[in-house]
């Protein structure tokens, strides 16, 4: 999961996964598998930085 904002700054968890596309409209608008639409404050670079931390974090073995 990721954590994004919502226009009013408001939290909200996104599984990272289930991210279809990503739009730039001005506002960010992430679509998700399900076709379900958020609109967010953060710019699509940032959340493509969050996803590969995400993946990292999962996949990326520990010694």
């Amino acid at each position: 999961m990721i954590a994004l904002n919502r226009l009013n700054n408001q939290p909200i968890m996104v599984n990272a996964d289930l991210i279809e596309t990503l739009e730039s409209t001005p506002d960010t608008v992430v679509t998700l598998t399900s076709g379900n639409k958020l609109i967010v404050r953060d710019r699509p670079d940032e959340i493509q930085a969050k996803i590969i931390e995400y993946k990292r974090r999962i996949y990326v073995e520990k010694p």
